[in-house]
């Protein structure tokens, strides 16, 4: 006969926290939200680790590189969508990269022989409005001058001007030699008023630019996530269907961190997957999703770095209604995590968990950890702002933005849900929607960070793993939901209501 779980499949909605003393020391701004994103090894440092714990979901509507710069930034991480030509997505990964709070190999180059009117082609291509001018137009050329927007008046000069006319000319130049550090870079642009800085070897070949904006933007944003060389780190999914042509491109592109994106992780395509880029490539990986012990395991014995928890979850997510598949994330983390707990104990090598979906209220982020997940994924949460792929658009009298599944036929993404079958979705297991529009990332995320902060306080947990000893949560009751909110009362509008 079939297995059957006699317990109720339960959702974060049924759970409440209840509160632990609150120390004096505890309050938000000491609260440490880092945590490991990748595998590690008792006593050892994770080889990644975030310093918030969000990531972005594997989507079209929520995960470019403008979401993965973004959310870099602010201390999280985005995994770029593979539902895309190979080329387009590894060179998402590179714009990303090319992002860099330090030393900067450049991107936007050109010989003294090019014209105005290419120095413009090339700043509406890239945006770039600083050009290094080197004998042969490569990054690493001899550099000749450097061009900015002070360099010239399109009202006045000629498009076919050469840039030898109008190039501040290398013999004017502050510059850098190789060796010098970054602080040493920034000391002298300070002291010269400079807002790029190149760096040249001992044969005037261009080595690296510097730029002033870099050093403010991580002054602003202490929390950046950023590589040992200043990049911004970036994740980016993958499929089991081209995986072999996908997946080396993306490496070559800078990648930092690859997910299988899947509704469900618990197949041999997943293990085929793992071990071919654990075999041939120094990449941390992530698999999924799955819902219970015997999927972790299998997942954690092919080689995953982290596993995600969560089938049919999602905002717009239909696999259980059309597959009859799935299991409340709240049960389904709630195993998950007392096995990964168990196997980091007789093994000493610990499993980041990530939880994927069922998160409708910010409080569910704070419940998701304290059951013991590491860090959370969540799509319709990024969809509603500015940084997402997404048009904001008016549909009657409101803004919004569109979202849609990975799962729907308008992401064409079959190879998401390939079980060697036809290179089509036959039916559809996500939909197309809309989301209200919310504003800025930055300004959302604040937000949603300071009630997570504070709540840990009232659990009296000033860390993540903290957090993972301390908590105690209840089960709640139906009545108890409706006591929960504001109720028998006539609401005035609050700017400061909502998510």
């Amino acid at each position: 006969m079939a297995t059957y779980y006699p317990e109720p499949s339960r959702t974060f909605s049924e759970y409440l926290l209840i509160p632990n003393l609150t120390e004096k020391h505890c309050i938000p701004g000491n609260v440490n939200l880092s945590t490991p994103l990748v595998k590690y090894e008792r006593g050892e440092t994770p080889a990644i680790s975030l310093n918030i714990p969000f990531s972005s979901a594997v989507m079209q509507a929520v995960s470019d590189h403008e979401m993965a710069t973004a959310l870099a930034r602010c201390g999280g991480i985005s995994f770029i969508y593979c539902s895309q030509p190979i080329e387009e997505q590894a060179e998402m990964v590179r714009k990303v990269k090319g992002y860099k709070a330090g030393f900067v190999a450049s991107r936007s180059n050109l010989t003294p022989d090019h014209s105005l009117q290419d120095i413009l082609d090339l700043k509406q291509k890239t945006g770039h409005s600083t050009v290094a001018v080197t004998d042969d137009g490569t990054p690493k050329g001899k550099l000749l001058g450097i061009v900015t927007s002070r360099d010239y008046r399109t009202s006045r000069d000629l498009l076919d001007k050469p840039i030898r006319d109008f190039m501040t000319p290398f013999s004017s130049l502050i510059y850098g030699t190789s060796g010098i550090t970054l602080s040493e870079a920034n000391d002298l642009i300070w002291s010269h008023k400079l807002n790029c800085l190149p760096i040249v070897d001992e044969r005037q070949n261009l080595e690296y630019l510097v730029f002033r904006k870099d050093y403010d933007a991580h002054k602003e944003n202490p929390l950046e996530l950023l590589d040992e060389n200043k990049s911004y780190i970036v994740g980016a999914g993958i499929n089991t269907k081209d995986y072999e042509e996908r997946v080396p491109a993306l490496v070559e592109a800078g990648v930092d961190v690859l997910v299988i994106d899947s509704s469900d992780g618990y197949s041999e395509w997943q293990r085929e997957t793992l071990q071919f880029v654990k075999s041939n490539f120094d990449v941390k990986i992530g698999a999924g999703n799955v819902v219970d012990r015997e999927g972790f395991m299998y997942l954690v014995e092919s080689g995953a770095d982290f596993v995600k928890v969560g089938v049919g979850g999602g905002s717009i997510c239909i696999t259980r209604e059309q597959k009859g598949i799935g299991r409340g994330q709240a049960s389904a983390l709630i195993e998950i995590v007392e096995t990964r707990d168990r196997y980091f104990a007789e093994t000493g090598v610990y499993i980041p968990i990530c939880s994927d979906g069922g998160i409708v209220h910010d409080y569910h982020i704070t419940l998701a950890l304290a059951m013991g997940a590491d860090f959370v994924m969540m799509g319709r949460y990024f969809a509603r702002f500015d940084e997402s792929p997404t048009p904001k658009l008016k549909v009657g009298s409101r803004f919004v933005k569109e979202y849609w599944a990975e799962g729907s036929n308008r992401a064409r993404n079959w190879q998401r849900y390939d079980m060697g079958g036809k290179q089509n979705l036959m039916f559809e297991e996500g939909v197309d929607s809309y989301v209200p529009y919310a504003g800025s990332l930055q300004e959302n995320l604040d937000k949603t960070i300071s009630k997570i902060k504070s709540t840990m306080c009232n659990c009296g947990a000033s860390s993540i793993e903290e957090l993972h000893h301390k908590a105690r949560i209840t089960v709640v009751s139906a009545t108890s939901l409706v006591e929960g909110g504001a109720h028998d009362v006539i609401l005035k509008e609050n700017s400061l209501s909502g998510e």
